[in-house]
């Protein structure tokens, strides 16, 4: 990973979903730009998917990521709120597609552990370790946008980590 790479880090969600981009040089992390796309609960499901597509696409247009990193679904008891985080991941998935974006998946529990160390951390811990991890002033708000950044970053670390140890494969 030695060359600039921006990274487009996605945590999907109906009420919000998080969105943080971050850029790398070498080993140097930059904060690009974060935030939360939240939607009016009068919205109907297929109005919130259609201006989750619309605006994650606007985002893509305009900071022209490199590639997209996604939260996986986690379990979650209530089956209807897995499958409704389910369609706010596809549509995300899509606008990255659509945008020529390759995407990578990872798990909550795979972020957490890559970025502070504990895969059962709390959206707390994350946002003070994506603080730290960003040189940022205060932890990033909302906690989805600091989830999101923390899937960037996620990534980041899988990727160096596969370029350090392919050196030593023969």
């Amino acid at each position: 990973m030695g060359a600039a790479l921006r990274i487009l880090g996605i945590d999907p969600g109906l009420s919000t979903t998080g969105y943080g981009i971050i850029d790398v040089n070498g080993q140097a992390l930059n904060c690009v730009d974060f935030g939360g796309i939240s939607f009016s609960r009068k919205l109907s499901l297929a109005e919130k998917l259609d201006r989750l597509f619309t605006q994650l696409t606007e985002r893509i247009t305009a900071f022209r990521p490199d590639i997209c990193a996604i939260e996986d679904v986690f379990y979650h008891e209530n089956v209807n709120t897995a499958i409704v985080m389910g369609h706010a991941r596809g549509v995300a998935m899509v606008a990255a597609c659509r945008s020529g974006l390759e995407v990578f998946e990872y798990t909550p529990r795979e972020v957490k552990m890559s970025i502070v160390g504990n895969g059962a951390a709390s959206k707390q811990q994350v946002q003070r370790m994506v603080q730290r991890l960003l040189v940022l002033a205060e932890p990033p708000r909302p906690a989805d946008a600091a989830d999101a950044l923390a899937v960037a970053l996620c990534h980041y670390h899988r990727a160096r980590f596969a370029a350090l140890t392919s050196k030593y494969q023969t």
